[in-house]
């Protein structure tokens, strides 16, 4: 979605987009890869930080008429769709370590 955006944010806005959104998968394996659901839950918690600050950066692109408000409303509505996943997944880990 970046490759569009003016030259001058090619290390600005689009260069953090791109880390947020690489963060996120990241974060969930790294987790995911740890010896304890606590550490898991912490590496969840990372990746859904970086997930609204990938939603806060969509919307100031959007703002700044970088991206088509479609498409825009497209990647935010499955963004919500993940994060309700992500909230699932800590609730369920949480209940496992009561």
């Amino acid at each position: 979605m970046t490759q569009s955006f003016p030259k001058q944010e090619m290390y600005g806005l689009s260069s953090q987009m791109q880390r947020a959104a690489v963060s996120i998968p990241s974060n969930i394996a790294e987790g995911h890869g740890r010896d304890s659901t606590k550490e898991f839950l912490h590496f969840l918690s990372v990746a859904l930080g970086s997930l609204f600050e990938l939603e806060t950066q969509l919307t100031l692109a959007g703002r700044l008429g970088y991206l088509d408000k479609g498409e825009l409303e497209n990647v935010l509505s499955r963004m919500d769709e993940i994060s309700r996943m992500m909230r699932g997944l800590q609730k369920s880990l949480r209940s496992k370590l009561s």
